[in-house]
């Protein structure tokens, strides 16, 4: 006979739970010590300590205890512990218990026990769905919003540094077998041995599944000695590898998956921080069978989201695996046969059982049989019409139950502190959805199941709708053998499956909310309120499709992600709306599955990790030599200061020497990306705004580049190599970017094209000489390039040897000087530099930096994508007309520049400002507006978006966008900016040396 119920927390029931009284541990939540048992979860812990209310709902603040024991819990979401190990939104199902351990309620105030915002209940009716989009128009939406954001959100952001370690792996295997219940770890057995890598992952902290929670027989001995022998086979052959704890939570194209590990968190703060706490798999896999198992639905009734009303197989689960019963005298509540069970096993365990209550007037098979012999009251043909008890279960009043969720009169009131409820079963099929595969309505079994998937994956067990333990082991046996013959295994060895304690089950009677109960007291979605008025409400504002309901009441988004909430959702739309139910379709179910901390995400990838620092060849040469370092994704100087100088000293330093003398600038981070193949002029042609087939060979053009807007994205300068082979120059924080830009279009759009692009801007060093003795200093390298201006004019490529090294030099200029880039291999890059700045020594040569290199080619006028164009700048608005005009050929971007509002004459243009008072500053970000004191809100016409006082010029200019702009030369215009404006006058963009004198001499 079993000890008796509510012993106390290390006296568990005689069930052959899977937890160790012998090992006590102590435990705080909401500020009370509590001891549990080593194998506890935070929630069967909290259950042996008779603690009830774990949470409270979202919106209304409705108290909260346990729904599920699992993934599928939506109710008891904690705070875990604080400072560096904070974690908001853990499920108590799924938190390990550990020495020490601290966990608070969220969601309430100052408690979960004494909450003061439950008074928002009182206010239920006046708080539907998206009541917010109706109530909070007036006066303003920032009225409300510090209230409302002060009460939203669920749980506390971390504000801490996290202590913990989070690391990435890949793993590629032949065969993945995601789930350890019944049917993954037959399915993992049945792959094995076959010479094949198979991994079997289960987010549970043993394999199992739903076999841990049950009194189950497989082939006439309990199922844990048949999980125990089956682990123990896999364990022993060396191409197996069995990942407990670990959650596979996408699923994405070409059978890639990513699961998440938790590696030390069942240990807490006391865990080796050395370690990681968790890992990211990256997982790539010739066949995948998915056996994620199914999820048991809830009943819809009146006040059904009170504390003490669970699913059946939580109940099932708690008694078996914790050997916790959850309650003292027991309802169960159901539409189908699995639910008997649970009521076997809590009277077998000495639990008293009110009753089995089903809503299917005729039922008469074993189970019912079972009952009988048991003497466990029986009441077909009913359902609950109300609950009572505010703070938890008291007792139900039944009424007979007339089909389709219609009741007659009231029949019997039962005493109660808990109800197992069961409204059959919902195959979790959320990664077979992401990875494509369609799902199918099955009437009979009232769920979907999956329906076919184009990619290299199969569904076995609970998860495809097989419901019976020896089904879901044949399922397993035959689709793990077929995915590894599919993935090239020889020979594989059939296995039948072991005979199971299965009963045959009368049918399912889908029942999928109460009709004659009030609507906002039926709930659909526990944690976010969502109840069937607000699925009806949502009906009368004429919302049809799944995805507009699911986010005008939240039903089935954040924490449940349709889990327990999505089927009754739909359900109940489809009777609103007449449909069947396969006609609502479902909801799309988007990764990942279930949560996953940021940090798992993030890896290691943080601080100094985030991103690698990329450091110029030269680096260490720029340092020495005062350079002023910044972090552009690469570490670029500024200026370089000298003793005595200040930052903008520095900078007028450099810009007059490289207009007197000659200047160098490292231009390694200058985007350099190969393209070559038979159709490269072709493809470069559909590219930029500008010909690409026309340039000739050793010759450069620069180009503009649109999206599918026709909003500018880049530029730069690309030259043609070879009659197939173009080096195509970026943006220098574009080079990335644009790459992929070019791989999408050729991966996927002109896969017609023979085409090869290639990122190679980090194997080129680049020093680039600029200034009216620019030649000078490079005819006094050692090389066989003839730098004569005649020989090598403006716009020009050259290939050759310099100092011995190959290298290629392009005659460009964003200086408006003489200018040549000089690019070797990365490895010589250093070795370059010191040469061309020994050999310049004797005409004055000075390095200059970024800032400076800003001053120089806005004294030109010379265009910087990102800083003097917007997400709307076209080329037209650049001046680029004359160009597209004389292009026949299309270009990405094209048809968009020909819509009315690309053509319209006051955009915003690109134009020159000039201040008025030379010396006085104009504000980089000021807008232009007609007079000096304008009365705001006052429209704008445009903003400055470049500005300096010119060293060349010695006056205050500035770049900008105005609208209309070169229509408006001369025209007088104020800046405003904090307050304050400034007088300026709309100019040419090209300040210094408009007709290119010096860039072409």
């Amino acid at each position: 006979m079993s000890e008796k119920v509510g012993s106390g927390p290390l006296q568990r029931l005689d069930t052959r739970h899977r937890v160790d009284t012998g090992k006590p541990i102590r435990f705080t939540f909401d500020g009370k010590t509590y001891t549990g048992c080593a194998g506890d979860t935070l929630a069967s812990a909290l259950l042996a300590n008779g603690v009830k209310r774990l949470g409270r709902s979202f919106k209304l603040h409705r108290p909260r205890g346990l729904l599920g024991a699992g993934r599928e819990e939506p109710n008891a979401l904690v705070q875990l512990e604080s400072g560096g190990f904070d974690e908001p939104n853990a499920r108590a199902t799924l938190v390990p218990l550990y020495e020490g351990l601290k966990a608070r309620g969220q969601n309430a105030w100052p408690s979960v026990e004494r909450d003061v915002l439950a008074l928002l209940g009182v206010l239920q009716r006046l708080l539907p769905a998206s009541f917010y989009y109706k109530s909070m128009m007036w006066p303003s939406w920032r009225f409300y919003e510090g209230a409302v954001r002060r009460l939203a959100g669920l749980g506390k952001v971390p504000q801490a540094r996290d202590a913990q370690q989070y690391h990435k792996r890949n793993l590629h295997c032949e065969v993945l077998v995601v789930g350890g219940g019944a049917a993954g770890l037959a399915a993992a057995l049945a792959a094995a041995g076959s010479g094949l890598r198979v991994v079997l992952m289960d987010d549970q902290e043993e394999f199992g599944g739903s076999l841990l929670g049950e009194n189950r027989f497989i082939g006439g001995r309990p199922a844990a000695e048949w999980i125990a022998a089956t682990l123990q086979r896999l364990s022993a052959m060396a191409d197996v590898i069995l990942l407990p704890r670990t959650s596979v939570v996408a699923y994405y194209e070409h059978n890639f998956l990513a699961a998440v590990e938790r590696v030390s968190n069942h240990r807490g703060p006391g865990a080796d921080l050395r370690r990681a706490r968790e890992r990211l798999w990256r997982v790539r896999a010739a066949q995948v069978v998915i056996a994620t198992g199914a999820i048991e639905r809830p009943l819809v009734f009146a006040d059904n989201d009170r504390p003490g009303i669970m699913l059946a197989s939580a109940v099932q689960t708690y008694l078996n695996r914790y050997g916790v019963a959850a309650g003292r005298q027991v309802v169960v509540l159901t539409n189908n046969d699995s639910a008997y069970r649970t009521a076997l096993e809590l009277h077998a365990a000495g639990v008293q059982v009110a009753a089995v209550v089903d809503s299917r007037g005729d039922v008469n098979g074993p189970y019912q049989q079972a009952l009988q012999d048991r003497r466990i009251p029986l009441l077909a043909g009913r359902m609950v019409r109300r609950v009572k008890g505010r703070r938890e279960v008291r007792a139900v009043t039944l009424a007979e139950h007339l089909g389709g969720g219609k009741l007659g009169g009231d029949k019997e009131t039962l005493t109660c502190d808990l109800v197992a409820v069961s409204g059959g079963w919902t195959p979790t099929v959320h990664l077979y959805s992401q990875a494509g595969g369609r799902l199918d309505f099955d009437a009979g079994k009232a769920c979907f199941v999956p329906a076919g998937c184009a990619q290299a994956v199969a569904v076995a067990g609970a998860a495809k709708g097989e419901f019976g333990l020896r089904g879901c082991l044949a399922e397993g046996y035959r689709l793990g053998a077929a995915a590894a013959r599919a993935a090239g295994a020889a020979q594989i060895a059939d296995i039948t499956a072991e005979s199971c304690d299965d009963w045959p089950q009368a049918p399912l009677q889908a029942y999928w909310f109460t009709r004659d109960a009030a609507a906002e007291k039926q709930w659909l979605d526990f944690q976010y309120d969502v109840r069937v008025s607000d699925i009806e409400l949502a009906w009368r504002e004429n919302f049809v499709s799944v995805e507009h309901v699911k986010r005008y009441t939240t039903a089935g988004m954040s924490v449940d992600q349709g889990k327990t909430s999505n089927i009754n959702a739909l359900a109940v739309m489809a009777e609103l709306s007449g449909r069947p139910i396969a006609d609502v379709g479902t909801t799309r179910f988007r990764p990942p599955y279930h949560p996953a901390t940021i940090g798992t995400f993030a890896g290691r990838e943080v601080g100094e990790g985030y991103a690698p620092r990329l450091l110029l060849p030269a680096h260490s040469w720029h340092l020495a030599h005062g350079a002023v370092m910044e972090d552009m994704g690469w570490q670029r100087p500024q200026c370089y200061l000298r003793a005595g100088e200040d930052f903008d000293a520095a900078v007028r330093r450099e810009v007059l020497a490289v207009r007197r003398s000659a200047g160098m600038f490292d231009g390694s981070p200058l985007g350099k990306i190969e393209v070559k193949g038979p159709d490269a002029a072709t493809f470069l042609n559909r590219l930029y705004v500008n010909n690409a087939i026309t340039v000739k060979v050793n010759a450069g053009r620069y180009g503009l580049m649109c999206n599918e807007n026709g909003v500018v994205i880049d530029d730069g300068v690309f030259v043609r190599l070879a009659d197939d082979h173009f080096m195509v120059h970026t943006t220098s924080g574009g080079a990335v970017r644009i790459y992929q830009w070019m791989e999408e279009w050729l991966q996927c759009e002109w896969l017609d094209l023979q085409v090869i692009v290639n990122n190679v801007t980090s194997q080129w060093a680049n020093v680039t000489v600029s200034g009216p003795h620019a030649r000078k200093v490079l005819q006094q390298l050692d090389s066989d390039i003839d730098f004569d201006a005649a020989a090598f004019p403006h716009m020009q490529f050259r290939r050759g040897s310099i100092c011995g090294v190959e290298a290629r030099v392009l005659r460009a200029s964003f200086t408006g000087e003489i200018s040549y880039e000089i690019s070797v291999p990365a490895r010589y890059g250093l070795g370059l530099w010191e040469a061309v700045y020994e050999l310049g020594q004797a005409f004055d040569i000075t390095p200059y930096g970024v800032e400076s290199l800003m001053v120089l080619r806005m004294e030109k006028g010379y265009l910087h994508v990102g800083a003097d164009t917007d997400g709307t700048t076209n080329p037209l608005d650049l001046g680029w007309a004359a160009p597209i005009d004389r292009k026949k050929d299309d270009f990405i971007g094209r048809r968009s520049l020909s819509r009315v509002n690309d053509l319209r004459r006051d955009r915003l243009q690109f134009v020159g400002i000039e201040a008025v008072q030379a010396q006085a500053p104009l504000p980089v970000g000021g807008h232009m507006v007609s007079c000096a004191n304008p009365v705001l809100p006052e429209q704008t016409q445009g903003y400055l978006t470049s500005a300096c006082i010119s060293p060349t010029l010695k006056k205050s200019i500035g770049l900008g966008l105005v609208a209309g702009g070169r229509a408006r030369m001369g025209e007088a215009i104020h800046i405003y900016a904090d307050g304050n404006s400034v007088a300026a006058k709309i100019v040419s963009p090209t300040h210094y040396d408009a007709e290119g004198v010096r860039l072409n001499g």
